[in-house]
């Protein structure tokens, strides 16, 4: 029978207790707060005594929801902290725990164990006479007694050291971030700063505004900080992200999960008395924490929810600006990231994030609080909220890039991107023959299928492939000709002096299974002719010979097609009708590695 480390409950409440206690759970009851706000009490025993005052921090709160610790289970408890409330009672706050027996092999409640009250097992004290008493003193409700860490020492009757040190200011104790809650007033955290937004400004009718927010670590959690206004000015430019600092009197309160993917149950708001202050001892302070999930479990995660993932970036494509609804253009970047389940997922960067990201070299990368998308199977996107790492000091990393260098390379990666059809995805993945499109019935589904191949252009139809469109940056569609110098667009309702050209590209393309009949969009169409669309509608209207040179020129060339594939029906007539999202040269290099794996994996079965 596993022994329990008897007196420990004891000397917890007596703020001696040591970590790596053994102790038996007795009772898990979970508490509803504000705002979905969720933590866990436990009651713990030690065979003599029980205690109830034992709290999960939130970190851990997986723990009691995917039933780890259950009534009756031997657990050990490895690191805690004693927090004081202001009626004096102490919660201890668990920050690692582990099971080291199921409640199915222990039986049952080990001894008989009583609930501890407090003062039970010390000696009656004599009470003093009116004489020596000291006289009362006022006393501000407000005040708290600070949080308590300390390092216990195995003798719990002994005295335990010192607690954990004052900052530089000496007001107040450091406290780890997992132990705060709205309960005490004077705290102060050290925790190293991984994520810091840019200043953001509003203006509605009470007035105008400005705001940052960053978020912050320590060994036991993370949680987000917001200032405003006032504290923009005073703190944003003194913050630099991976320094470390001592953070105190700060607002606590509930966190809004609708702006943070921080798993804290609360955020700090920076006041007027608010302090943080640059800490050079900041080497035990960890760079982040992340919860990673591997590529191969995403198929399984819930739409929109948000997770931290970590890959090697496989594929980087260009980047590309789009205007959103808003009629502000944003910078673009889709990159393809694997991991050693050989699963490879779209990862989408925006704004500065995808202009400045060199994906050269293959480097790991780390991406803490992205959203997942159903958009074409599964998807990721680094949202202006989220922290990406390039080749991050962690061991996740290390082991990471081991396997890449070592037998990684060798993978062509399924993508879980376009694995189910529908959606864009990036990547080079999802690869089929032609022949396999038609054997396969893609596109014959309820969405789109994408696919990638290696194909030769056999034959381009030249006739009706330039268009006559609307001069107007985000307008392509067709303008008609007035016959009076100026140029109509229905879209628009307005009519142009001017027009630009367009290019709708039909293409024979083939492989040596199979060929098909495919469309080419601008951006695509320009990459096989070799020409711009301007340049061959001057051509086209000034020397037609060259313009069909241009055509046989680009017969018989080999690229790499991305391809849509969709079932469609016109004049009760069901025809499949494909079209190239993506045109690129054959990278030679990768596709001599896909072969020789091809070549492996059928000389293995």
């Amino acid at each position: 029978m596993t022994k329990l480390s008897e007196g420990a409950i004891e000397a917890l409440t007596n703020g001696t207790g040591e970590n790596d206690l053994v102790l038996q759970l007795v009772n898990i009851r979970k508490l509803e707060g504000g705002s979905g706000h969720t933590r866990w009490r436990v009651m713990m025993s030690d065979g003599r005594h029980t205690l109830s005052s034992f709290m999960l921090s939130t970190q851990l709160n997986f723990m009691a929801e995917e039933n780890k610790l259950v009534p009756n289970c031997i657990c050990l408890l490895k690191r805690h902290v004693t927090n004081i409330l202001k009626d004096g009672r102490r919660v201890v706050i668990i920050l690692e725990i582990d099971v080291i027996k199921p409640a199915e092999a222990v039986g049952g409640r080990i001894g008989d164990p009583t609930p501890f009250t407090e003062g039970q097992g010390k000696a009656p004290q004599p009470v003093p006479t009116p004489e020596q008493r000291p006289p009362l003193q006022p006393q501000n409700l407000n005040d708290a007694p600070p949080p308590v860490q300390r390092s216990y020492n195995k003798d719990f009757g002994k005295k335990a050291p010192s607690a954990m040190p004052s900052t530089p200011g000496g007001s107040s104790k450091v406290v780890p971030i997992a132990s705060l809650n709205p309960y005490q007033s004077k705290w102060t955290v050290r925790a190293r700063v991984t994520n810091k937004s840019s200043i953001r400004t509003w203006s509605n009718s009470r007035g105008d505004g400005k705001l940052f927010s960053m978020e912050v670590v320590d060994e036991s959690g993370e949680i987000r900080l917001t200032g405003f206004n006032q504290e923009v000015d005073k703190f944003f430019s003194l913050i630099e992200v991976g320094k470390v600092y001592y953070i105190s009197k700060c607002s606590l309160k509930i966190a809004n999960k609708q702006y943070t993917s921080v798993k804290n149950d609360y955020e700090m708001t920076l006041n007027g008395e608010s302090s943080i202050i640059p800490c050079d001892d900041s080497g035990d302070v960890p760079m982040v924490q992340c919860d990673f999930v591997s590529i191969a479990d995403l198929e399984s995660r819930e739409k929109d929810s948000t997770i931290d993932v970590i890959g090697v970036c496989k594929s980087v494509d260009e980047v590309t600006r789009l205007t959103t609804k808003s009629n502000k253009e944003v910078s673009k970047r889709t990159i393809g990231l694997m991991d050693m389940s050989g699963k490879l997922v779209t990862v989408t960067l925006w704004g500065e994030t995808a202009e400045t990201f060199d994906g050269s070299g293959q480097p790991i990368l780390a991406i803490k609080g992205a959203k997942l998308s159903d958009y074409g199977g599964r998807s990721i996107s680094a949202s202006f909220s989220s922290t990406l790492m390039i080749n991050p000091d962690i061991p996740e990393a290390y082991k990471l890039r081991g396997w890449y260098d070592k037998e990684g390379y060798t993978m062509e990666g399924q993508s879980v991107t376009e694995s189910k059809g529908g959606g864009g995805g990036g990547g080079n993945t999802n690869w089929k023959t032609l022949s396999d499109v038609k054997t396969e019935h893609l596109g014959h589904g309820d969405k789109a299928d994408y696919y990638t191949c290696i194909a030769t252009i056999v034959y381009l139809r030249k006739e009706n492939c330039l268009y006559q469109a609307c001069p107007s940056q985000d307008c392509n569609k067709k303008i008609v000709d007035q016959q009076n110098g100026m140029f109509r667009c229905e879209k628009c309702d307005k009519e142009f002096p001017n027009f630009k050209y367009r290019l709708v590209l039909s293409a024979n393309i083939a492989d040596y299974g199979d060929n098909q009949w495919v469309t080419c969009f601008q951006e695509s169409a320009e990459v096989i002719l070799g020409q711009n669309a301007a340049y061959l509608g001057q051509l086209k209207e000034s020397n037609e010979a060259a313009f069909d040179e241009v055509f046989q020129q680009a017969n018989f060339n080999t690229f790499v097609f991305r391809s849509r594939v969709k079932l469609e029906t016109y004049n009760d007539e069901s025809r499949i009708k494909a079209s190239v999202m993506e045109v690129k040269p054959v990278d030679h290099k990768d596709y001599s590695k896909r072969l020789i794996m091809n070549i492996r994996n059928m000389a293995s079965n």
